[in-house]
């Protein structure tokens, strides 16, 4: 039980940081390589590399989270039918 408790905690606070770095990605940086935005376009880089290393572990976490789930998944596929 503490393993799904778990499981669910780290998937919710990836999906948050992947929101999170989206968000100011697509919103609040500029894009482009041109050379006066300085801090700004590094910064968009870094939380970039956040972004897909972030998104890598919850594609990973859920796979997980389907794992342990799996018996209850077969038991209602074969309930419905499917």
């Amino acid at each position: 039980m503490r393993k799904f408790w778990l499981v669910n905690i780290v998937s919710l606070f990836l999906l948050l940081l992947l929101c999170m770095t989206g968000f100011i990605n697509w919103l609040a940086l500029p894009r482009g390589y041109g050379a006066t935005q300085g801090f700004l376009l590094s910064l968009r880089h870094f939380l970039l590399g956040i972004h897909q290393w972030s998104a890598t572990l919850f594609v990973t976490t859920i796979a997980i989270h389907i794992a342990l789930h799996w018996g209850y998944i077969r038991a209602n596929l074969k309930k419905k039918g499917l």
